[in-house]
């Protein structure tokens, strides 16, 4: 009796302290996304926890089928379904893939997933896949399109199965709705094309940054083009890089860094100023797009087309020098 009562109590214990490791984790989370400029746009598992059932919400899951599949089919409770890829397209006519597809196509998109102008969209991917760096890209849409109220959830699901979140097997199917975009809200100067860089290389008021690999940057690791084809090699002239991974705490757990940890890694940039940022296809410049947001930097934009327009042997056939 005696001993069953001590491993009860044990139990117990065992119990207590790991209530009290993740309460004290899920609070660090929380001052960490507050210390940001815009701290607002990172959130945790536990803060929808505790805003699942807020009026306007609507949880939306980027991942493809495929990768839904192979993390088990399940997603988080009343989430709809709206894969990243949804939003992209392969232009056979400009030889480029993966391109967006625009602004009027986007709204529509978003209309008929049930998003409204007044929506408060939380957007989610998983660890695995990619940690952010696919959700970031819808970020990046609504934030072109003047969206005021959209939030990445830190660690997607996984986060949320982390903070104990309810999961369903079934996504959520929302009733369309029209999505408005007043006239002038669309962020324009969000979004760059080869012309608007070509314009500005040199020019000491805008930093071009490369989140590439580090192979890549240098032209040791090539990209391939739409067609299979070898793109060119190297970077952007005067591009700085910083590869997109740096910004999270580890290759596993894919948290976001600290404010502090991401202003060294950033340190030279400067927030008033505007950074064009380029990968190979968009998705991974649109996490950076992200965390420089989340940082209080105002003036980023997305070259969406990246090295697959830049890198193409004809890229110069588009600009008129």
């Amino acid at each position: 009796m005696e001993r069953a009562r001590l491993i009860r109590h044990a139990i117990i214990a065992v119990v207590l302290l790991s209530g009290l490791i993740w309460s004290m984790a899920e609070a660090q989370q929380e001052m960490k996304a507050a210390s940001f400029p815009e701290g607002g746009f990172l959130v945790t598992g536990q803060w929808l926890r505790e805003h699942q059932g807020d009026d306007n919400l609507v949880i939306v899951d980027v991942r493809s089928e495929k990768d839904v599949q192979q993390e088990g089919g399940t997603y988080i409770a009343d989430a709809i379904r709206l894969p990243w890829s949804t939003f992209r397209f392969s232009d056979t006519a400009y030889g480029i893939g993966d391109r967006f597809v625009g602004v009027e196509e986007a709204r529509k998109i978003l209309g008929s997933a049930g998003i409204a102008r007044n929506s408060t969209v939380v957007l989610y991917d998983s660890v695995k896949n990619d940690g952010g760096a696919t959700a970031s890209y819808l970020f990046w849409i609504l934030d072109l399109l003047g969206h005021e109220k959209m939030h990445l959830l830190e660690q997607g699901i996984d986060g949320w199965i982390a903070a104990e979140g309810a999961v369903t097997r079934q996504a959520r199917k929302a009733e369309p709705v029209l999505y408005q975009v007043p006239a002038g809200a669309v962020r324009v100067d969000r979004l760059a094309s080869e012309q608007f860089i070509y314009d500005r290389l040199g020019d000491p008021l805008y930093t071009v940054l490369d989140v590439r690999s580090r192979e890549e940057y240098l032209g040791q690791k090539p990209n391939m083009g739409l067609t299979g084809s070898v793109l060119k090699l190297g970077h952007i002239p005067t591009a700085v890089n910083v590869d997109y991974r740096l910004n999270w705490v580890d290759s596993d757990s894919k948290a976001v860094k600290s404010y502090r940890e991401l202003q060294e890694l950033y340190r030279g940039f400067d927030p008033s100023l505007p950074v064009i940022v380029y990968c190979h296809s968009g998705r991974r410049s649109s996490f950076t797009y992200f965390i420089l947001r989340l940082m209080g930097f105002e003036k980023v934009i997305l070259y969406d087309n990246s090295w697959n327009g830049w890198g193409r042997h004809q890229a110069l056939s588009l600009i008129h020098i």
